[in-house]
């Protein structure tokens, strides 16, 4: 079925207004729990792991250590994993997919941020996800073996706070962060771990404030958030990224966290989760969208 969509957000300064396939539906928010872990203070990424069952990720922003955290579905916490060797200058946001070694999971942490916009080359660590159970008592443990994978933009330095990599490509793919406009730029595979790596940028969407984002597990829907509002993309077989942001997205249901910064896929991909930070007292949930039109468990 086609339609004619009219999108209008006011807050941002984008109107778009073309035909596409009508999105899928997406039920109301469910409220999984309150983030029980006292160190999980500025969570800036959320992702659900391909491997581990009912396990989450997620890290702090800015001034936060070199360290994931492990969830399960309900926000209670199930380790600290620090990451050996690595800095955490301004992780923003964190993503999960394949990588040099095939039928191998891989975290990848983007250390992306760059508020001052003063730092030439931004910095993403991968390393193999580890085995976590999703009733196990909190840990507290070391991971060994991340790879550095250092990037570059082509002209002028960016704060970006979305990292996404494609589960059908392994591309990284970076979204800056401005308050109009959102410049969507790829490291294509293999990235390379002895040079810098100078990005490729392959759309702008009119956005602003882009704050987090995910590709599905099967690689053909696409999330980007905002702080006020997520926005889907259906992408096509043959299409890549920056064709697939051509179209004109939909919008999916959302209620305005504090300081909301991230949002994931499940890891069937019939729902998305999202967290924020803790604000002004405001103690952070993670909550959950299941999608309508299949059974959706978190």
């Amino acid at each position: 079925m086609w339609v004619w969509i009219l999108i209008v957000i006011f807050g941002e300064g984008v109107l778009w207004f073309r035909a596409f396939t009508q999105a899928p539906k997406f039920g109301n928010r469910v409220d999984c729990g309150l983030i029980e872990h006292d160190r999980i203070r500025e969570a800036s990424g959320i992702m659900a792991s391909r491997q581990n069952p009912g396990v989450l990720w997620t890290h702090n922003d800015s001034g936060g250590k070199n360290r994931l955290f492990a969830l399960n579905t309900k926000g209670k916490p199930l380790g600290v994993y620090t990451i050996a060797g690595v800095a955490a200058h301004d992780w923003e946001d964190i993503a999960i997919g394949p990588g040099p070694v095939e039928e191998q999971h891989y975290l990848y942490i983007g250390d992306i941020g760059d508020n001052g916009r003063e730092y030439e080359y931004k910095y993403i660590y991968r390393i193999p996800e580890p085995k976590v159970d999703s009733s196990q008592a909190p840990v507290d443990t070391t991971l060994f073996g991340a790879e550095r994978i250092a990037v570059f933009y082509p002209r002028i330095n960016y704060d970006a706070e979305a990292l996404m990599v494609d589960p059908l490509t392994k591309d990284i793919y970076i979204l800056t962060k401005g308050d109009s406009s959102s410049h969507v730029f790829r490291a294509a595979y293999p990235q390379s771990l002895k040079r810098g790596t100078r990005l490729e940028q392959v759309a702008t969407l009119p956005l602003g404030w882009v704050v987090g984002g995910d590709i599905s597990p099967s690689g053909d829907e696409i999330l980007v958030k905002t702080y006020p509002a997520i926005y889907y993309w259906h992408r096509l077989p043959e299409q890549n990224l920056g064709e697939a942001f051509k179209k004109a997205p939909a919008m999916l249901p959302y209620i305005w966290e504090p300081q909301g910064e991230a949002v994931g896929w499940n890891a069937v991909g019939n729902g998305y989760f999202t967290i924020s930070e803790k604000l002004g007292g405001i103690p952070a949930h993670l909550y959950f969208y299941p999608r309508v039109s299949v059974k959706a468990t978190p």
